[in-house]
């Protein structure tokens, strides 16, 4: 490291200075990668437009409610957590190292997660449950850095059955099980 890189302290420790030419600036790319970020962004988000779509609700007092007094104050409690967890976000990005291409995997699960979900959508009215259930949890599982073949297929067994159960018989839904070819 250069000498104007840094300076030395007392016990001889070299102390990198803010701005120096060794140190790579944080962009606002790299905060906007951080998952709490994205989160408190995304209550942020969610709880404004809330607030928005409820700005004509009646909302009365805490004894006469109207119908937009839960809806708002929870929008407003939402409002909150999400600005501390933006707040812990950006202080953590601070003190944290720069993203690498390896830190770029994350990004698997949410694509899968996604995809798995999509596929199910399209694909329930014409595969039926069962198999849709299948394509969700096998696309879902290759997000999954270890994947347990024996798991994957209890998981998908356990919430076919589930889904078969609460939706079909508890609901009557009337979704189909199996495809009608």
């Amino acid at each position: 490291m250069p000498a104007s890189a840094g300076r030395t302290t007392a016990a001889g420790a070299t102390v990198m200075s803010i701005g120096s030419q060794g140190q790579v600036p944080h962009t606002y790319w790299h905060l906007l990668a951080r998952r709490d970020v994205l989160a408190g962004l995304l209550f942020v988000g969610v709880a404004l437009l809330g607030l928005w779509l409820s700005r004509d609700y009646p909302i009365g007092t805490a004894l006469r409610m109207g119908t937009g007094y839960v809806p708002r104050l929870l929008c407003w409690i939402l409002l909150g957590l999400g600005a501390i967890v933006l707040v812990q976000g950006l202080r953590a990005a601070q003190t944290e190292r720069p993203l690498s291409s390896a830190d770029m995997s994350a990004w698997r699960p949410v694509i899968f997660v996604t995809a798995s979900l999509v596929i199910f959508g399209l694909s329930i009215e014409h595969l039926g449950l069962v198999l849709s259930i299948l394509l969700l949890i096998g696309v879902g599982a290759v997000a999954a850095r270890e994947l347990r073949a024996i798991e994957t297929i209890v998981a998908a067994l356990v919430l076919i059955a589930l889904s078969w159960g609460i939706f079909i018989l508890g609901l009557g839904l009337t979704i189909p099980v199996w495809p009608e070819w």
